[in-house]
């Protein structure tokens, strides 16, 4: 079911809902999904509450929630502001919002959110279409923030390549190897949400097992993507990328790099659920992957093969 409703100060959004779980998103900027949880319980997303209900100006805001970038990262381009309404069209259990061209890079973005008929499932679907008129070269970015006070969980790849080197990880300046709230497994790098660190942490990862989890709040939101072996991905050809500060933790998704000649769309798909009454379990790795394989359906001998 759809209906409008009004949320943190936004009061054009769209509710989509199935009973078990419902997802908000906004018209009045964007495009963003600013909520998605259990019906009646915490949003699984961050809220930056001090933005509530921002729109226009020329300022770009975090609004906290989901969104859509493209990569490589890079200023004023990645940080052109998306403060304005947003176009949408909705059906029973559907949304798509498209944006307006942006007119410093020529490039529209467009997001298609889906809710299951049953169950938690949400498929959010990203197009970038190429509106200028020379090429440009990106690749899709899809990037969920999360609420404060979590671990998440990211597969390392198990792949025996003999005497060549099987993964990538890629750490941004102010990221320290030694910071404690990274957790450097065998088979998980495990990061922590800590709501009293406010210097920042990145990392980037070879995930070609092509999901990565949030324990939280007694739930664990589990985001699904594909990974295309052979293909250039960006910051040193990494397609799962994580930032915490003290307010929130980024689950970031990277489709392959592509140049779109003028008109032409690249899309990147995201699936996601929400399993509930499940607890991190600590970093021993055998516990996760437990974890993971009872509640999450992950094959914890392939570190991320989907039973």
């Amino acid at each position: 079911m759809t209906e409008q409703v009004i949320f943190r100060g936004w009061p054009h959004c769209r509710r989509l809902s199935n009973g078990a779980v419902d997802l908000v998103v906004t018209t009045d900027v964007g495009p963003r999904i600013v909520r998605y949880g259990f019906v009646g319980k915490d949003n699984v997303l961050c809220e930056a509450r001090d933005e509530d209900g921002i729109t226009g100006g020329g300022t770009w805001h975090t609004f906290g929630g989901h969104r859509l970038w493209h990569s490589p990262e890079a200023s004023p381009r990645t940080y052109q502001p998306d403060n304005a309404p947003v176009p949408c069209e909705d059906w029973e259990h559907s949304i798509l919002l498209k944006q307006p061209i942006e007119a410093a890079t020529g490039v529209q973005k467009e997001m298609e959110v889906s809710l299951d008929l049953t169950g938690t499932g949400v498929t959010v679907t990203h197009r970038l279409t190429n509106r200028g008129l020379w090429p440009v070269r990106l690749a899709v970015w899809a990037i969920t923030v999360m609420a404060p006070g979590g671990v998440e969980v990211i597969p390392q790849t198990r792949v025996d390549t003999g005497l060549l080197p099987n993964r990538c990880v890629a750490l941004w300046p102010y990221a320290h190897m030694d910071d404690v709230r990274v957790h450097w497994g065998d088979r998980f790098v495990v990061l922590h949400q800590d709501p009293t660190a406010k210097p920042p942490f990145k990392l980037g990862i070879t995930n070609e097992a092509g999901w990565a989890a949030y324990f939280n709040r007694h739930s664990v939101f589990i985001k699904r993507f594909p990974f295309v072996p052979g293909e250039a991905y960006p910051d040193f050809g990494v397609n799962y990328e994580s930032y915490t500060t003290d307010f929130m933790l980024e689950m970031e998704t990277l489709s392959p790099l592509r140049t779109l000649e003028p008109s032409e769309t690249v899309q990147h798909v995201e699936s996601w659920s929400l399993v509930a009454g499940v607890s991190f379990p600590g970093v021993s790795e055998d516990g996760i992957a437990t974890v993971l394989a009872d509640c999450c359906h992950i094959d914890p001998s392939q570190a991320g093969q989907v039973l």
